[in-house]
């Protein structure tokens, strides 16, 4: 089942603010899609649409005239807050594809962003010292036409810019309709954020990157004991689109006793990329349930973090029992505007790289600041278990 969002709804479940994207040099007005390489994409896809309860909308591959690799876009929720997955795998040994997928593992390679205006993006782009991937061009079919380019942005991580105002296919010329409806329900109805993580030093030149480059401004800083345990810490600040729908927290290593879950991203994705995907669910109480019962692991939380009663004199009144969230291993955290729900799972495929987060906001704006230290604990538990603490 799909459910439609208004404003009002997406200011509830992703933060949104009003925002007037023609005083932008860059506009962006939301998320394109999530471009993954992976191994195996028509495993994956059907990982997706079983497991999240994602719909298979189009598809891409030999039998459509792609030699090079297979791609199956997949969709969860409705409206401005939809989300696309694009799921890609190498089909020729010699596709760039395959390269990618070698060096870093199953993760994403793109990060697309919707814009109004590609030609005028990548304009102001080259003049901040951005650099180019694909110049602005169009791509067509019997659908319309898509406007896109594309910038670099940390590690072998794009962003491509499109513009679909004229083009009322699945998804870009080249994939054919092919649908296949998820089982049962879906467990996310909008991208929250992206979390990249960065080289040590790095996370400064970045956050000026996404300023200079695409008008970002900050949402949040974390440094010091806000971001550390006993063992190790890291450094993180938060840029958002002006509409608050595209976030990036973007993270560093610090110096600690031991080597941080940064540090161990860096070392198995080789080089800097996309950390984790938080994906914004309307009851994440269903969403761990059915995740669960299909063989999800998440971070175990220890009792202890629900029966402190700082914790539960901090976050007040929530939607449901407390008790409830300590059977699944909820966190919740509450800030000046309101609370959130939050839990991770484990890394999605083999390296121990990329995972999912499951947010439910209830006003706040935050990012669990008040659970940081639990979650880094929970990591390191498990990268203890790896042997790469």
């Amino acid at each position: 089942m799909t459910v439609s969002f208004s404003k009002d709804d997406l200011r509830e479940l992703v933060g949104l603010v009003a925002h007037d994207p023609s005083a932008d040099e860059f506009p962006v007005t939301g998320w394109d899609a999530v471009v993954w390489v992976v191994g195996n994409a028509t495993l994956t896809a059907h990982y997706f649409r079983t497991v999240y309860g994602m719909d298979l909308v189009a598809y891409s591959g030999p039998e459509t005239g792609n030699r090079d690799h297979h791609g199956y876009l997949l969709t969860s929720g409705e409206g401005d807050a939809a989300v696309r997955f694009v799921v890609t795998g190498a089909v020729d040994p010699d596709s760039p594809l395959a390269e990618h997928h070698r060096r870093h593992g199953d993760g994403v390679g793109d990060i697309a962003l919707r814009v109004p205006d590609v030609d005028r993006c990548i304009e102001h782009a080259r003049r901040a010292g951005a650099r180019i991937l694909d110049e602005p061009h169009d791509v067509s079919d019997e659908h319309g036409t898509v406007r896109i380019a594309a910038i670099a942005a940390y590690g072998d991580t794009r962003h491509t810019l499109v513009d679909r105002s004229r083009y009322h296919g699945p998804y870009l010329p080249g994939y054919q309709a092919r649908h296949q409806p998820g089982s049962g329900e879906q467990v996310f109805q909008a991208l929250d954020h992206v979390v990249g993580n960065v080289e040590l030093g790095a996370m400064d030149r970045w956050v000026d990157f996404y300023h200079r480059v695409m008008g970002f401004t900050n949402m949040a800083e974390f440094i010091g004991a806000d971001i550390a345990t006993d063992y190790s810490a890291l450094m993180s600040k938060v840029v958002a689109s002006g509409n608050h729908m595209v976030k990036f927290p973007l993270n560093e290593p610090a110096a600690g006793k031991r080597k941080s879950q940064i540090d161990e991203f860096l070392r198995f994705y080789q080089g800097p990329g996309a950390q984790h995907l938080a994906l914004a669910t309307t009851d994440i109480l269903a969403a761990v349930d059915r995740l669960r019962a299909a063989g999800v692991e998440f971070l175990a939380t220890p009792d202890s973090y629900y029966d402190d009663p700082e914790l539960r004199a901090r976050i007040g009144r929530v939607r449901v029992p407390v008790e409830e969230l300590k059977k699944r291993g909820i966190l919740v955290d509450r800030d000046e505007d309101g609370y959130l729900l939050q839990i991770f799972t484990k890394p999605f495929g083999d390296r121990p790289t990329v995972f999912f987060e499951l947010i439910e906001r209830h006003g706040s704006a935050g990012f669990g600041k008040g659970n940081f230290r639990a979650l880094f604990e929970a990591i390191e538990r498990e990268q203890a278990a790896r042997g790469n603490l």
